[in-house]
């Protein structure tokens, strides 16, 4: 019966060691989908567009300060690794040859401060990514 305990936990804690495509799938997909397309006037899409948060100032933390990131029930470490994932999967025409991938000590510093006002951050966030107006 000991042995049966043992090697529940034992397979409980691997089972729970998910890859970061594992976590999108569990965490994220659900609402971004699993192509990352979105859903047109209420859920962002990731595809082709979320690497351009990466080129404005305050973009990687609005990215961790998200409601769905910042109040996921990843850990820091896995976050992480779902963002460098999501990065690499639906935006990498925008990832610059000095990327620096999230850690998970990032993703503590600005997860403890979940954004309040999302839609008016990420309008703002846009602004900047587009060009100048003459």
């Amino acid at each position: 019966m000991l042995l049966a305990i043992l090697c529940a936990g034992t397979f409980a804690g691997a089972a729970s060691a998910h890859t970061p495509h594992v976590n999108y799938m569990l965490e994220c997909q659900g609402c971004h989908l699993a192509d990352g397309a979105g859903a047109a006037g209420k859920v962002p899409a990731l595809s082709g567009f979320v690497g351009r948060f990466l080129r404005v100032p305050g973009g990687r933390e609005y990215l961790i300060r998200v409601p769905g990131s910042a109040q996921s029930p990843l850990s820091n470490r896995e976050l992480a690794g779902v963002l460098n994932w999501i990065i690499r999967r639906f935006g990498p025409a925008d990832i610059a040859s000095d990327f620096i991938a999230f850690t998970a000590e990032e993703v503590a510093r600005y997860r403890e401060r979940p954004l309040v006002h999302v839609e008016r951050v990420r309008r703002e966030l846009i602004q900047h990514m587009l060009p100048a107006q003459p």
